[in-house]
């Protein structure tokens, strides 16, 4: 009886087991019965992932469009709403994520099996390194601010005192949360933490728009007084103005003249601050739920080793020390009243040298990474996504401004010789933005290197080198043995590997030059007066204020994925 029971499933399928046991059949069908109920929960995990990102990037959407209305209606409509509104609906959003991140350290992360897997792309030492070290110019930001305000209390509001001592508790909490947890992926609480995460994205956003806005506004009005004194030069401003002007004056003190220069120097860095925490933020929001499979995890994580280059760190010393004088010029005449065309053309002209030199480096790297046929890394990674993601959404600022200059000196006079210069590093910019991005984009996407015998007998040759030497080594051994470890580690690498570490290294110190010059106050677009004309003050500025701070973060970026290219190489 038993017999018949077990040959009646297959009794309408003879033809296709007759040339198969009985017994293996019976094990296909149990097969196929668990990968169906296996599919089925992870198309409904799926599912639940997908509602559950969909749900709080709605949540994000909405807060987002809220206090970019806010903000815009300020800019436009002074009266209605004002700068202290919306500073009033800002502290409500850091309240509300301060709340939530408290809960994630103390309730959420502490929970069972909440964080059985970590996440080793994300949270880069660079990136969260980033993090503190804009963060605490953030913090003495808001304490200029408060200092400034504190003096000037007869005419200042509250709120003007709440706020950035909220954003000094929010930027405290923050920082602390994505230094320690930015790798987790959380098991537990999904649905909420998602929102969680969303909610301090978008009040991140809200801030860096803000920022962008009350900075380019601030210079805005620096030009225009700059503007007035060249025309108006030894004309008493009427009335009106004084008016304006006398209504909350800093005191002629040394406190609130240093609380002025210091608030005004840090400004840039908090644009930069909210951008690096919106990436940190998302790739957590990407790792909710994640579960990490052993294979993926690397055994080895290689490190950040100045050895093998020479080259590369002799042109970027180069170009960094010449970008540093350049900037300094650059700052004390254009902070005159009359800055001469001289220091526009010699700050064109740097960068009409070096970004060729770029671009070549980048497209010489390329050409490498074909020519060394590694396998492309095609794992999932939510990091190198979002790096790639960031690495061409913030070229888009300077590519986009570049454009805009191409066609404003084009149709006015590109003969002209400041004119001309712009035209040119205008194109160039772009060039180098897009072989750049190529370069490192293709190099994330390479497997590296693992260690094999080749290693090893390197190992073994290195310690045959010191061994032959140890006669020479006797006098100044320390110097010279970390000497010849350098001459060895150099001469040993192949010449594609050589290449790319000394073009990678060359490319960060030009990054990091090109990220200071900006960040600290070279704005040549704000002073030249070129496309200013062409399109307009309040056209031109609208222009810049998205374009500037995205070329800043895109330097700075740039450098964190070059490092990973040198890293890998």
């Amino acid at each position: 009886m038993s017999d018949k029971k077990v040959s009646r499933p297959c009794h309408h399928c003879k033809s296709s087991s007759a040339s198969a046991p009985t017994g293996t059949s019976k094990i296909h069908y149990e097969k196929f019965w668990l990968y169906r109920h296996c599919s089925s929960v992870q198309q409904r995990d799926r599912q639940a992932q997908k509602a559950g990102q969909l749900f709080s990037g709605l949540l994000a959407m909405n807060v987002v469009f809220l206090g970019s209305a806010f903000i815009s209606s300020m800019i436009f409509n002074q009266v209605a709403i004002t700068l202290a509104d919306v500073w009033i609906l800002l502290s409500i959003l850091k309240v509300l994520c301060l709340f939530w991140i408290i809960y994630y350290l103390l309730g959420t992360s502490r929970q069972p099996h909440a964080v059985l897997y970590r996440d080793s792309h994300a949270g880069a030492i660079w990136i969260r390194g980033s993090v503190l070290l804009f963060g605490m110019c953030s913090i003495l930001l808001n304490v200029f601010q408060i200092g400034y305000s504190t003096i000037l209390i007869h005419c200042k509001s509250g709120v003007e005192i709440v706020f950035p001592s909220i954003g000094i508790l929010f930027i405290c909490t923050q920082a602390y949360f994505l230094w320690h947890h930015s790798k987790d992926c959380i098991q537990v609480q999904h649905n909420f933490t998602r929102c969680g995460l969303m909610l301090t994205i978008a009040t991140n956003l809200l801030l860096w728009l803000l920022a962008v806005t009350n900075d380019t506004l601030h210079m805005e009005i620096e030009s225009q007084l700059r503007e007035v004194d060249q025309r108006f030069a030894g004309k008493a401003p009427s009335s009106h103005t004084r008016n304006e002007t006398t209504l909350c004056t800093c005191p002629n003190t040394t406190i609130c003249k240093v609380f002025q220069k210091g608030y005004i120097l840090l400004y840039p860095f908090n644009t930069e601050y909210c951008l690096v925490c919106c990436s940190v933020l998302y790739v957590m929001w990407k790792n909710v739920g994640r579960r990490i499979s052993h294979h993926h995890v690397p055994h080895t994580k290689p490190k950040f080793k100045l050895q093998g280059v020479v080259f590369g760190p002799l042109l970027g010393t180069t170009a960094v020390i010449t970008g540093a004088c350049v900037f300094m010029m650059y700052q004390i005449q254009a902070t005159s009243l009359a800055p001469s065309q001289q220091v526009f053309v010699i700050y064109y002209s740097y960068y009409i040298v070096l970004l060729p030199l770029m671009s070549v480096g980048a497209m010489i790297g390329t050409i490498i990474h074909a020519l060394e046929k590694k396998e492309l890394d095609t794992l999932k990674n939510p990091t190198r996504s979002l790096d790639v993601v960031l690495l061409m959404g913030a070229a888009l600022g300077q590519i986009g401004m570049s454009y805009f200059s191409i066609v404003a000196l084009v149709a006015t006079d590109p003969r002209d010789l400041l004119n001309s210069l712009i035209l040119s590093y205008s194109i160039l910019l772009i060039f180098q933005n897009i072989t750049q991005n190529v370069f490192v984009i293709d190099g994330l996407h390479r497997r590296r290197t693992p260690p094999g015998k080749e290693e090893d007998t390197k190992e073994q040759n290195r310690e045959a080198y010191s061994q032959r030497r140890v006669s020479v080594l006797e006098l100044g051994q320390e110097i010279r043995k970390a000497s010849l470890s350098y001459i060895y580690t150099y001469s040993n690498l192949s010449w594609k590997r050589r290449v790319l570490r000394e073009i990678s290294f060359f490319l960060v110190l030009c990054n990091i030059i090109l990220w200071i010059m900006p960040t600290f106050g070279a704005h040549p677009v704000f002073e030249n007066g070129m496309e200013r004309s062409f399109y307009g003050y309040s056209t031109w500025f609208v222009i810049v204020n998205f374009g500037l701070p995205l070329g800043v973060f895109y330097r700075m970026h740039s450098v964190g994925g070059l490092l990973e290219v040198y890293v890998s190489a």
